[in-house]
C-alpha cells in the first residue's frame, strides 16, 4: 500500500529555501512505522483541494508539508494560511518558503469565509505567514477574515494560529477584539532551543502574548504547542508547561517533529509513542483543560472535535448554579 514520506529533498530544498542552502545538509533519517500514513485516495480529498485551488487560497496543510493531509482534507478539514504563501522569518524547523512577501491581497477573506461557508465547517483554523514587513504584522487582516467568516458561515466556530506580532504594538488587541473562539500561538520548542530552531522569534515575548490574550478577554481560550524530538530534554518540556499553565493556557499540543529538507534543522530523535502518552499524563497533571500528545499531533489536527473537547471541559470546571 502507498505511504506518504513527507521527504522534500535537497535539491527541491535549494530551490524553494535559498536562504537555507549555506547550512550543511541534514540527512533525513527514515521514519519509524508509527510515523507513517497512508497516501491520500478519497474523493474528498481532491475535492478539497480543487476547492482551495478554485478559490486561490493557501493552505498551511500544503505548505508545511503536513503529514495529516490525506486524513483531514478527507474529512473537508483545512488550516486556511493567510496572507500570502511567503514567510518574513526563516525557522530552521519550518517549510514554508522564505522571502520577501506580495503585498495583500485585500478580497481573500471574503474568498475565505465563502470557502468555509462551501465545505459547511463547524470549525475553522485560520493562520498566517510572519509578515514583519507590515506596521500591524497583519493583525488587521485576520480580524478582516475572522468577520468574513462570521458573514459568511455564522455557526461556524473560528479558531487563529498567529504570529507572535513582535515589536508590533497594538496588533494582538485587534485580533483578539475581533473575538476569535480559540486563539493559538506556538512555543515550538524549549528556550534553549530558540537560537537555532526559531531564531527569529523570542520565547518570553511568546509566553507573554499567550498571558496578555486571557488578559484582553477571558473567555477566549489559548493554545500552544511544542515539537518534541528537536533535542530538547524532558525537564525543559516540563518547564515550558509550567510556564504556560503560569500564563492560562487551556489546550497543550505536542507533536512530532518532522525534517522538510536536507537544509532544515536534524531530527536528534524519533520519540515514542509511549513517552508522548507520559507528556499527556504530565500536562493534565499540571491543570490543562485539554491536551494532544501523539506523534501525529499538530496544531490543527482534529481541531472541530478538540473544540467541543475544550467546551465540555470548561462546563465541568464551572460552579453549580
Amino acid at each position: 500500500m502507498a505511504r506518504i514520506e513527507i521527504n522534500h529533498g535537497a535539491a527541491q530544498g535549494a530551490v524553494r529555501h535559498p536562504e537555507k542552502a549555506h547550512r550543511p545538509d541534514n540527512p533525513i533519517q527514515r521514519k519509524p512505522a508509527w510515523i507513517r500514513v497512508k497516501a491520500p485516495t478519497s474523493p474528498i480529498y481532491h475535492e478539497t483541494r480543487a476547492l482551495m485551488r478554485d478559490s486561490k487560497l493557501v493552505t498551511v496543510c500544503e505548505e508545511a508539508a503536513c503529514p495529516n493531509i490525506g486524513e483531514c482534507w478527507s474529512q473537508r478539514h483545512a488550516t486556511m494560511m493567510i496572507m500570502g504563501e511567503v514567510c518574513t522569518r526563516a525557522c530552521s524547523f519550518c517549510n514554508v518558503a522564505t522571502g520577501l512577501p506580495k503585498a495583500l491581497d485585500e478580497d481573500e477573506p471574503r474568498r475565505v469565509g465563502e470557502a468555509v461557508a462551501k465545505m459547511g465547517l463547524r470549525h475553522v483554523v485560520v493562520t498566517s505567514v510572519d509578515r514583519d514587513d507590515l506596521r500591524d504584522g497583519g493583525a488587521r487582516h485576520f480580524a478582516r477574515t475572522i468577520a468574513a467568516i462570521r458573514e459568511a458561515a455564522p455557526g461556524t466556530t473560528v479558531e487563529v494560529l498567529t504570529p507572535d506580532f513582535l515589536r508590533k504594538d497594538g496588533a494582538l488587541e485587534v485580533v483578539v477584539e475581533a473575538r476569535p473562539d480559540v486563539f493559538n500561538h506556538n512555543l515550538e520548542t524549549v528556550p534553549r532551543l530558540y537560537p537555532n530552531i526559531r531564531p527569529g522569534a523570542r520565547y518570553y515575548h511568546s509566553l507573554r502574548l499567550l498571558d496578555r490574550v486571557k488578559r484582553l478577554d477571558p473567555t477566549v481560550f489559548t493554545k500552544s504547542g511544542l515539537m518534541a524530538g528537536l533535542g530538547e530534554e524532558r525537564i525543559e518540556v516540563q518547564q515550558v508547561m509550567d510556564d504556560m499553565r503560569s500564563a492560562e493556557v487551556d489546550f497543550l499540543t505536542i507533536g512530532q517533529y518532522l525534517q522538510p529538507t536536507v537544509k532544515h534543522a536534524a531530527v536528534a530523535r524519533f520519540v515514542e509513542p509511549a513517552e508522548f502518552e507520559d507528556y499527556a499524563a504530565m500536562a493534565r497533571a499540571k491543570g490543562f483543560l485539554l491536551v494532544s500528545a501523539t506523534p501525529l499531533t499538530r496544531s490543527s489536527y482534529h481541531a472541530d472535535r478538540d473544540f467541543a473537547a475544550l467546551q465540555a471541559a470548561r462546563r465541568q470546571l464551572a460552579p453549580a448554579a
